[in-house]
């Protein structure tokens, strides 16, 4: 039977309840394990992302469900995404090192593509009990209510990214502040829908990081696109993806990209 997109939510903050927030700062040394250098897997990634993903096949016994911890152990499973009619992406702790470190900001994040478009987007943080939900020709909202963002300073923008060789990249003059992200698209995302930076650049875009949180800025008049030009749909190749609050901003940011590479 197809899931609400508030049933969905609600699957989301049951299985955080139930799986991840327990382990929030009581996580022992044998529940943390690396998949690569600095990458984390905690116990609760793996126990989440199986609840989540029987939910969804339960529901959706047709659909490909693509998850981070599923794909970490089998590659080729987001190939899939290009080709499957209807498909889920799972990233069941987004922020893993936040997490570790007891941090609040990370995520459980949910999205959904028809025929390779994004179409519905959830991402629910736990710990700022904040949930920003988005469908497609529905617009974006936070816990309930619709938000709207007003267009930024183009000469005063907000910029924010994880990539170290950009930071250490000329600055164009229209943006006069330049972050590191929260290293979780579930937080960086949502901070920008509500107006806290205007522009994220990001190297890498598994689909499971950037499919929701790229649905809820278009639905505010924003853009998500590679820098080959393409509008972000879950791909994994022509990175890397400069997401704008608006236009101007995102051709700022593609411009600089462009200019440090």
């Amino acid at each position: 039977m197809a899931m609400t997109t508030d049933a969905m939510l609600d699957l989301i903050k049951e299985t955080a309840e139930q799986v991840i927030r327990p382990r929030w700062r009581a996580l022992s040394s044998g529940d943390i394990a690396e998949k690569n250098p600095g990458d984390f897997v905690t116990v609760a990634d793996q126990e989440a992302e199986v609840l989540l993903t029987e939910a969804l096949l339960k529901a959706y016994p047709e659909a490909l469900v693509v998850g981070e911890e599923a794909t970490a152990a089998d590659p080729a499973l987001v190939n899939g995404l290009r080709e499957a009619e209807h498909a889920f992406v799972v990233d069941p702790v987004d922020g893993t090192r936040n997490f570790v470190e007891g941090t609040a900001d990370y995520a459980v994040m949910i999205g959904e593509v028809r025929a390779g478009e994004i179409v519905r987007g959830w991402i629910w943080q736990p710990e700022h009990d904040a949930a920003w939900v988005a469908e497609r020709g529905a617009g974006t909202y936070r816990n309930g209510e619709r938000v709207t963002r007003r267009a930024p300073d183009p000469e005063l923008l907000h910029a924010e990214t994880s990539m170290r060789s950009l930071r250490r990249s000329a600055t164009p003059p229209q943006i006069a502040e330049l972050a590191w992200t929260a290293f979780s698209c579930g937080i960086d995302y949502p901070k920008l829908c509500a107006g806290g930076n205007d522009v994220l650049v990001y190297r890498a875009i598994k689909p499971w990081d950037h499919i929701p949180g790229a649905l809820l800025v278009r639905e505010l008049g924003g853009v998500a696109r590679l820098i080959n030009g393409q509008d972000y749909q879950g791909q994994t190749e022509g990175g890397p993806l400069v997401v704008g609050v608006d236009e101007p901003a995102w051709q700022v940011g593609a411009e600089w990209v462009a200019g440090a590479r």
